[in-house]
């Protein structure tokens, strides 16, 4: 039987930016296998919605519940058991540029408990292998293209086996061919694999070619848009 309980839920939840609330009343289930955009001009507050998912930012009104975890009285000890439970993918890669690839992910791992050596290379080969750069495990970052280096970002999201991928702007400094490309992946994962998927973008084209449920932000709100409704903010073409 399908699992219907949502790995993010947000109920009447006022999202703050700093002290001020940026959007107001907000209303959000993800489940398992959906592909969410949160989409909207600049300073509407599509990534303080992810800050709040991830626990970044505090959740003082309202109900939020994600993975399990309830982020109104969630103690600062358990942000890190709750962040395991995703993977989280930026627009600038935040890749550690003085380590190789396979650094890279061993640092994670590493924080993230992982003991055996044997069981930490099998992983990394395994994400590699799953987003095509196996062949880059000992390359530095500076050695890949943008793309590439996110490609490593997106491994790096998958190595705890995330219930939920959380994108912010993940396509925002590529060329658009390089684009499709990070979105062929993402919407593989999401297929193959189930994984849920949380994507900030301002780009039209991208949540038009590749469909998904549409969570537009504007005027303090974030209102799901149904399959009917035209979408008219001035965003990316």
């Amino acid at each position: 039987m399908e699992d219907r309980t949502p790995i993010i839920s947000f109920k009447n939840a006022d999202i703050i930016n700093g002290e001020a609330t940026v959007i107001y009343g907000l209303n959000m289930d993800v489940y398992p296998g959906d592909f969410v955009y949160i989409v909207g001009k600049v300073g509407t507050g599509k990534t303080s919605i992810i800050r709040t998912i991830i626990a970044e930012n505090p959740l003082r009104r309202g109900k939020g519940q994600v993975c399990g975890f309830d982020l109104v009285n969630m103690k600062e000890k358990e942000i890190p058991f709750l962040r395991r439970k995703m993977g989280v993918v930026f627009q600038d890669f935040q890749l550690l540029m003085d380590r190789s690839v396979e650094e890279n992910l061993l640092f994670v791992l590493k924080a993230t408990g992982w003991k055996s050596e044997n069981e930490m290379q099998a992983r990394i080969k395994t994400v590699l292998e799953a987003v095509g750069m196996d062949r880059k495990a000992h390359k530095m970052p500076h050695q890949l293209s943008g793309g590439e280096q996110q490609r490593i970002a997106i491994a790096r999201s998958l190595l705890n086996d995330p219930q939920v991928i959380i994108a912010d702007e993940p396509t925002g400094n590529l060329d658009n061919e390089t684009a499709n490309g990070i979105m062929k992946l993402l919407t593989s994962i999401n297929k193959e694999k189930g994984t849920a998927i949380v994507m900030v973008t301002h780009n039209r084209q991208i949540f038009e070619k590749y469909p998904g449920r549409v969570m537009v932000c504007r005027e303090e709100t974030c209102i799901e848009q149904m399959e009917d409704d035209v979408i008219d903010l001035e965003l990316t073409i």
